[in-house]
């Protein structure tokens, strides 16, 4: 049976689900094509985002001969053949170019990637390759000369996923709209959060259920929860997500490793994502780490970016590196503190203009107006020079924001700050 995130492949760019950034009525992409300007491009992104998809849309608005390989199971001899069938079709009666997909480019060598140059030049063929791969990296410099456009392909939404769903079972042709098949809101909310912005993990997996019903049951948060293999735990219940969340980062303000572990597993196997996890890990960082441990927003960066690349179950072993550093780091808010006191003041107060000295003057007529005099370049004098970077009204009163700790690293910011105004005396006092 042909799965049913092929079936319901949209035919039109209309009927195209996600990518609002780059592709909408009247973007430039979207216009390219409906005008028949469209060339060659690179997509790239995670898997069941549309790169495929929107691959056979072009093609066939364009109104071309469509191939597409794989660069897994192809290599040099089947595109040479290719290409001189699409040479033939470009130089002979039907004066036609050919459209090549070729899906996981990345996969191929130097060598095999660089035997599209010619024709690329040529018109003969135009190129879409979509990569999971950064194609900065993974693709010939060459190759990226000749392509005009690279597109990001994001994970989708949930309320793109929420619109597939809907779509493939009302759908009378292609989906499941002539079985009247029962189901809940909640349901197709829970599979479209469980299926980690991936439109064919969330199309096939409710394919899987519906197929598998004994009618006239209803698709349920119990049937998502069987079909995916995930134990639904906090799904059950809304807010229990953000009790842990909150029970996490409290549990690392405190300093007690032991705790925030325990929340961090029970988040994985209620079946949070590692997006969820790793946004709040990095507010952490620079929230209640700050200035004490600068390093830390780094590390646990690093950290949500390598389990966002292997994927549970594996980023658990990433994510539990990055609790566990932060609740074991010295504590610090001050840099926080200092934003929101800034922010209230600028809320609450009328507050004076930029003085003139600080002021860009890299355009014609600065001079004239008095703006850049007077700056004072704190290198030319060494790395430090005292002079006024407050407003006006604000340096007059003496507004001091940041209040460093004594706490890790932050102390040593803290003494150098406090060497700078016994020598110099503070740039924000008179």
């Amino acid at each position: 049976m042909i799965p049913l995130s092929t079936r319901m492949r949209p035919d039109n760019l209309d009927d195209f689900v996600g990518q609002e950034h780059f592709l909408y009525k009247g973007s430039l992409l979207y216009n390219a094509i409906k005008n028949g300007t469209f060339e060659s491009a690179i997509f790239f992104g995670p898997s069941g985002t549309g790169k495929t998809t929107l691959a056979r849309i072009i093609a066939s608005e364009m109104d071309s001969r469509f191939t597409e390989i794989n660069a897994s199971t192809s290599g040099t001899k089947e595109l040479k053949e290719l290409i001189d069938n699409a040479r033939l079709r470009f130089f002979g009666l039907e004066k036609k170019t050919t459209y090549v997909y070729i899906d996981e480019f990345h996969r191929w060598n130097k060598l095999q990637q660089d035997s599209l140059l010619k024709a690329l030049e040529e018109g003969v063929i135009r190129f879409i390759g979509s990569t999971t791969e950064n194609p900065y990296f993974a693709v010939n410099n060459a190759v990226l000369s000749r392509v005009r456009n690279i597109y990001e392909f994001k994970r989708l939404s949930r309320e793109n996923i929420g619109a597939l769903l809907h779509r493939a079972l009302n759908d009378r042709e292609k989906g499941f709209g002539n079985l009247n098949i029962g189901y809940s809101e909640d349901a197709l909310e829970l599979l479209a959060e469980l299926s980690g912005g991936d439109g064919r993990v969330a199309l096939d997996t409710l394919g899987f259920i519906v197929e598998n019903l004994d009618l006239p049951q209803s698709i349920t948060r119990e049937k998502v929860a069987e079909a995916m293999q995930r134990k639904i735990g906090f799904y059950n219940k809304g807010d229990d997500r953000y009790n842990l969340l909150s029970a996490l980062q409290k549990s690392v303000r405190g300093s007690d490793p032991d705790a925030a572990v325990h929340y961090l597993a029970r988040l994985i196997d209620g079946g949070a994502d590692i997006q969820m996890i790793g946004r709040r890990l990095l507010v952490m960082a620079s929230e209640d780490i700050g200035m004490a441990y600068p390093s830390a927003v780094s590390i646990v960066n690093a950290c949500v970016q390598a389990a966002l690349m292997v994927g549970y179950p594996e980023a658990a072993v990433n994510l539990s590196q990055a609790v566990v550093l932060l609740a074991s780091a010295p504590k610090s808010n001050a840099s926080f503190l200092a934003y929101q006191e800034a922010l209230e003041d600028i809320r609450t107060k009328e507050i004076d203009d930029v003085p003139d000295h600080l002021k860009d003057a890299h355009y014609r007529g600065a001079d004239d107006l008095g703006l850049g005099r007077g700056y004072k370049y704190p290198h030319a004098y060494g790395g430090y020079v005292r002079q006024q970077y407050l407003p006006d009204n604000l340096y007059r009163s003496g507004v001091k924001y940041y209040r460093p700790t004594n706490n890790g690293s932050e102390a040593s910011f803290k003494k150098f700050l406090e060497s700078l105004e016994e020598k110099y005396g503070r740039n924000n006092q008179s």
